[in-house]
């Protein structure tokens, strides 16, 4: 890419990677506010997690730009963009979020949550000082996951006019122009890397070491 490229796109570059930031870090905040609870729920009926979990698996196996197809004919902008962050995050974040939620609490020791039972702690007590501590490098592994994934998948959602990213790739791709797609391709696998790395640092500070 010329110097000239970059005076003619550097703005709009810079405008659409942080668009993209934006995006990806409202999705995962409503699929964290959706995935964590129901891990949670899960682990306290234990005769829901497998129907759960399989409707799940099935809801994963649907393409995502299948279901922003079914937004195309929305006529606002505004709609459309808040529709794109919905339909992102329970369909494809929040399963490998909540399944791992899930199996760390339930593969914590049953001999630690006796001895929190018998200190006199609480069920939210042993939730919070307990099961969440313990857990949370499991549940940090899928918001890692997860977070890496919607990054990539955000750019789809430039097909129905959410903004960020994919529309440098869908522009260039239309055009032909493969200076566009990589204007687009390269900040967003960096902007994937950098979530990567940083929860991967975050996800080694509390991991519990082992005996």
């Amino acid at each position: 890419m010329n110097p000239g490229f970059w005076a003619q796109y550097g703005s709009e570059i810079a405008t659409l990677t942080l668009e993209h930031l934006w995006l990806t870090g409202a999705a995962m905040l409503f699929a964290t506010a959706i995935a964590v609870p129901a891990g949670i729920w899960l682990t306290r009926s234990p005769g829901w997690a497998k129907p759960v979990i399989a409707a799940a698996n099935i809801l994963q196996t649907i393409p995502s730009l299948a279901l922003f197809g079914f937004l195309l004919p929305v006529p606002w902008l505004v709609i459309a963009r808040r529709a794109s962050q919905l339909s992102r995050s329970p369909h494809t974040r929040c399963y490998p979020f909540c399944a791992t939620t899930y199996a760390g609490i339930r593969g914590i020791d049953p001999a630690v949550i006796e001895v929190a039972r018998a200190l006199g702690l609480t069920g939210r007590q042993r939730l919070f000082k307990v099961e969440l501590p313990l857990a949370a490098s499991f549940i940090l592994a899928g918001l890692r996951t997860a977070t890496v994934t919607c990054v990539g998948i955000a750019t789809i959602a430039a097909a129905v006019g959410a903004g960020g990213l994919g529309e440098l790739i869908f522009r260039g791709v239309a055009s032909v122009d493969n200076r566009l797609v990589l204007a687009g391709a390269v900040p967003a696998a960096l902007l994937a890397l950098a979530a990567d790395a940083a929860l991967g640092l975050l996800e080694r500070r509390l991991k519990v070491p082992s005996k």
